[in-house]
């Protein structure tokens, strides 16, 4: 006998496929598609497909699912190293979400061969609440701003201003090039590599089916020799957006052995100089929608590897102001104590 169950508020914005599995833990997603493709699970009373995102009050009418799936296995207890770590990292906490300093080459999530990543560490962060939830990614050797929810659904909302351009992201890079002109704005479609370079990203033709837009403004705030500090505005967000964009403009992102030619611009013969050799890429800032109201703004101090490099170099970077909540013009902000 099929039931019907009722989107709860904390639960808006999020994909059908995601709160069944929360409803049912262990549903595998081809059992989902084919509930939604065939009409057994339904919204409303009208056919969805998986990715649908429902709202409150919505009515999801469930087919029996017998036998009911096995739960998941318990997860094992994060590092007590790693778990030390992260909290440290909490940068703002509140009861809706939580900004961590990612440190750098610690991946957010697992793949083939990754045991120690973000995800498998979450419970560590609970602070006596739900587990946390991701609602946007950085790459394993990006550093800075990483924004997780504490509901799910407020990483619903998160998710919907990750789409758009609610969220306003500061990237801050050591590039191997003066870039010429010292600002504007780099407007060039990307689509994804298949095949050994899966998981990757590469410059598109604007007639490509498979090309999405990519757009990214970018500033040099200073420069020393060939390299150059750039401040980076990626205004979408695709798969290595940022480091594509600058191999694009001939100024490689310093440490980005993946995209850049080996020689291009001489762009790893800086380590002769003693700087890092790690990826040169901090996220810096984020001024985001509060999911209560008003706007959060939180900034991160550069990893260790990228003071060196400012140091050795002559640049000045300004030390992260404490997290802020704006409430509105003129009002007074809210700050963390976390």
């Amino acid at each position: 006998m099929s039931a019907t169950v009722t989107v709860s508020a904390d639960e808006a914005d999020i994909r059908l496929d995601r709160w069944l599995r929360r409803h049912h833990p262990g549903l595998p997603q081809s059992a989902i598609q084919k509930l939604c493709r065939t009409g057994q699970v339904r919204v409303d009373g009208a056919r969805v497909e998986a990715a649908t995102r429902l709202a409150a009050g919505q009515a999801v009418r469930l087919p029996p699912l017998d036998p009911a799936p096995a739960a998941p296995e318990p997860r094992r207890p994060p590092d007590p190293k790693l778990a030390a770590a992260l909290q440290a990292a909490v940068l703002y906490r509140d009861d809706y979400l939580i900004v961590l300093n990612k440190p750098p080459g610690l991946p957010v999530q697992g793949g083939p061969g990754i045991a120690v990543h973000l995800d498998a560490a979450l419970d560590a962060l609970r602070f006596g609440a739900d587990r946390p939830r991701l609602v946007h990614r950085l790459d394993r050797d990006t550093s800075g701003v990483l924004v997780l929810a504490r509901t799910a659904g407020v990483a619903g909302k998160l998710a919907a201003a990750f789409r758009t351009r609610a969220m306003q992201k500061t990237y801050w890079a050591v590039v191997a090039r003066r870039p010429i002109p010292p600002e504007g704005r780099i407007d060039l479609p990307l689509r994804r590599l298949s095949g050994p370079r899966g998981g990757r990203s590469a410059p598109a033709e604007r007639n490509d089916p498979e090309a999405t837009h990519a757009i990214t403004d970018f500033v040099t705030l200073d420069h020393a020799g060939k390299l150059a500090w750039l401040e980076l505005h990626p205004l979408t967000g695709r798969t290595h957006q940022l480091r594509v964009h600058c191999v694009a403009i001939g100024a490689p992102i310093l440490g980005d052995i993946a995209y850049a030619a080996p020689d291009q611009n001489g762009a790893f013969g800086a380590t002769v100089a003693g700087l890092s050799e790690a990826l040169h890429l901090h996220a810096r800032a984020l001024r985001m929608p509060h999911p209560a109201g008003g706007t959060l703004v939180v900034e991160a101090d550069l990893p260790p590897h990228m003071e060196q490099t400012f140091r050795t170099l002559g640049f000045s970077a300004p030390p992260a102001r404490a997290p802020r909540r704006e409430r509105g013009e003129g009002a007074a902000t809210e700050r963390s104590t976390a």
